[in-house]
């Protein structure tokens, strides 16, 4: 039987729906409509910022800018699901680590990305380390509490079943409860790989000196109006690549669930 989603009509609507996008943006930067609190006379149009994209990618900034941005990115993401993925099972599997663990965790998680940063520069002397931990903090709860829930939604007769078959604690970890979780554990990951570049790019503007958002905040900066939209759509084009990549990954790493419902 023929995937649907390689079938041209899956792809259809997609295509459609970016191509209205793109006219409705062509008309109303054409027409420097001013709508009360809005504006877009300033507003760049799709061939502007075609033309920028060009120039950027016949210049050396792109992957300096870029490689800059994806360290930073996949440090901190790096860091964050292996914290996040490993407090997550703990939690969601031993009382004690639940109540000492999770209430202060529940504290920071609302804390924004934002606020953490003048205090990572006062805590680490490298603003590279502090960029590094603010892509972490925003990667760790989405994970964290993905693995949680994942945790919390095995079937307790899967993990009774493989007591009574004689599975030890690590064997009912490797062979129930991680793959369990595994489905809800790669959407964290993917959640929070979209949050690691939101994160970045704050950081970025306003302690970085190289990177993509450094690369848009200095557009705005210097009224290069096509180039803020360039960096805008380049770090869309990035978070979106990384999590369908994490999606893709983790579709390979659970046959058992290729045949889903």
């Amino acid at each position: 039987m023929t995937d649907r989603r390689f079938t041209p009509s899956a792809w259809l609507l997609p295509a459609a729906s970016l191509l209205v996008s793109v006219l409705l943006w062509q008309a109303l930067a054409a027409s420097r409509l001013h709508l009360g609190v809005v504006t877009f006379a300033n507003v760049p149009s799709p061939v502007e910022v075609l033309r920028a994209g060009w120039d950027l990618l016949q210049s050396p900034k792109l992957l300096f800018h870029l490689g800059h941005s994806l360290v930073r990115v996949f440090a901190g993401f790096a860091a964050a699901a292996l914290l996040g993925i490993g407090l997550g099972l703990l939690v969601g599997r031993a009382r004690w680590a639940r109540s000492t663990l999770l209430p202060p965790l529940e504290v920071l998680r609302p804390i924004p990305a934002v606020a953490w940063i003048p205090l990572s520069v006062l805590v680490f002397p490298s603003s590279e380390v502090s960029m590094i931990f603010i892509t972490f903090i925003g990667a760790l709860f989405p994970i964290l509490l993905a693995t949680i829930h994942g945790v919390d939604s095995v079937d307790e007769r899967l993990i009774a079943s493989a007591r009574s078959l004689g599975a030890r604690r690590w064997q009912l970890f490797g062979e129930v409860i991680v793959p369990g979780a595994a489905p809800a554990i790669i959407t964290g990951l993917a959640i929070g790989m979209g949050t690691c570049w939101f994160c970045l790019v704050t950081a970025e503007m306003i302690s970085g000196q190289f990177g993509i958002g450094y690369y848009t905040w200095e557009s705005y900066t210097l009224q290069n109006y096509a180039n803020i939209v360039v960096g805008m759509l380049l770090i869309g084009l990035l978070g979106m690549g990384s999590s369908a990549l994490i999606r893709f990954a983790g579709r390979r790493a659970m046959p058992w669930q290729r045949g889903g419902a």
